[in-house]
């Protein structure tokens, strides 16, 4: 299924807290996964690879600040934010938390409201289309609320796929893509396709970018995959 969602990872050992979690996040249009302790958690990060972890600090087996240094320490990983939960309130320790790599750090007991406005936030920096925003490279425009694409303010018609390649390329431009990861991004990772279809979408975007002229804004690097600009 693709990732039209953003999937949070909440790791929480209290069900009660858990389950609390997971509705709202829910209620608020994310996918969720949730892990009951630590160990479970650094496995469903590397099967998942969820956009952003609610993680509490003091959990069975690994605790949440280990899984954390894990992570930002992680080439693959270390660019997914993390909120730390804690019951710890002393500066000594949410400086603990955030030199270990943790995004933000919410005290418990916390307004659910809150977090889930933190969360939103650390979205908005990571993956800015999945909240809706409008991003623009150029004089390409996309308009993630309504699903919109303009070039030189000419409509362009992308197709779902094509549409969420273009704003995964305009979130980050210059970076390079490689198939797996646009697979992961794109299509996400609960269905088996092979990698030469993210070939013949690229095929489909770019056509659909100059379809009015103008340059090709996207490039193939050899070896390594796609970017934008």
């Amino acid at each position: 299924m693709a990732k039209d969602h953003p999937t949070v990872l909440v790791v929480e050992d209290e069900p009660a807290q858990r389950e609390v979690l997971s509705y709202n996040l829910q209620a608020e249009g994310f996918d969720v996964e949730a892990a009951a302790d630590g160990d479970t958690a650094l496995m469903m990060v590397q099967e998942v690879m969820p956009d952003i972890i609610v993680l509490d600090w003091m959990l069975p087996g690994t605790s949440g600040i280990e899984i954390c240094r894990r992570l930002k320490t992680r080439s693959e990983t270390k660019n997914i934010p993390v909120i730390m939960l804690s019951a710890r309130s002393e500066e000594v320790d949410r400086v603990r938390g955030l030199e270990t790599g943790a995004d933000d750090y919410v005290v418990k007991p916390y307004s659910v409201m809150e977090l889930m406005a933190r969360v939103r936030n650390q979205l908005r920096r990571v993956r800015p289309s999945s909240v809706g925003q409008t991003l623009s490279y150029e004089d390409i425009v996309l308009d993630a609320e309504t699903h919109r694409v303009t070039r030189a303010d000419a409509a362009l018609r992308l197709g779902p796929t094509e549409f969420r390649l273009l704003a995964t390329f305009m979130e980050k431009p210059g970076r390079v893509w490689s198939r797996e990861q646009l697979l992961d991004r794109v299509w996400g990772r609960d269905i088996y396709v092979d990698s030469r279809t993210v070939d013949v979408h690229i095929g489909r975007l770019r056509k659909a970018l100059c379809v009015h002229g103008g340059d090709d804004p996207l490039r193939t690097v050899r070896g390594a995959g796609y970017a934008l600009g």
